[in-house]
């Protein structure tokens, strides 16, 4: 009798594993499908378009691109007026129309191979690295990024995309609703880089942690 339980309750856990793989196998497919919106501006590997203002966002962590979906549908983000990003992704976001679907295209996302970026934007590295300290608070000494302090990982990233984001905080055209804390805290952090070249220079030198980064995974 008591082998018999056994093996009924195995009977169950082998089904309910069988119905999970399927149900994350289809929530894989609906995600791939959905991409393809995403695709037409970040590429089809996910690494971006610098024409099209696009980032590479291949391999960013699912958390941070849910984040990012739900600020964009709730309006807590691309809602500025000279944000020509973000007016384009606001739309595009409220055409994922269920939690579901924006969790299926963040874990796509997520499951998506880095690419490497070119570098695009030229500034002093070593000045740079003075000038990141504050960031390593939350991003990481290493630029990899903490789910804690929900700061995502620079390295990696489209250096023209890392620029450009500094800017835009800076100018008030990201972080100026108060409901976003996070991009709030940019906002602030942004302000004290005094000039482009401070933020050419930092971007720089998170240039320098990614060539870093790849070197030792060639190891």
């Amino acid at each position: 009798m008591a082998e018999s339980r056994k093996l009924v309750t195995l009977g169950a856990l082998l089904a309910l594993l069988a119905s999970c793989g399927a149900a994350r196998a289809a929530d894989d497919a609906r995600g791939a499908e959905l991409f393809e919106l995403c695709a037409q501006c970040h590429g089809p590997d996910g690494g971006g378009m610098p024409s099209a203002g696009a980032p590479a966002i291949a391999g960013l962590p699912e958390w941070y691109v849910l984040a990012q979906l739900h600020d964009f549908k709730g309006g807590l983000r691309g809602l500025h007026p000279d944000d020509a990003p973000g007016l384009r992704m606001y739309p595009m976001s409220l055409a994922l129309k269920s939690d579901e679907d924006v969790q299926a295209v963040a874990r796509y996302v997520a499951s998506l191979p880095a690419v490497p970026t070119a570098q695009l934007v030229q500034g002093d590295a070593q000045k740079g690295a003075a000038l990141y300290t504050p960031c390593a608070a939350c991003h990481g000494p290493d630029g990899g990024g903490n789910q804690a302090t929900n700061a995502p990982p620079l390295r990696g990233r489209s250096d023209w995309y890392l620029l450009s984001s500094l800017e835009r905080f800076k100018a008030g055209i990201r972080g100026n609703n108060p409901q976003n804390v996070n991009a709030s805290l940019m906002r602030g952090m942004a302000q004290m880089l005094t000039d482009q070249q401070a933020m050419k220079d930092v971007v720089a030198y998170i240039d320098s942690l990614s060539k870093q980064s790849a070197a030792n995974t060639e190891r």
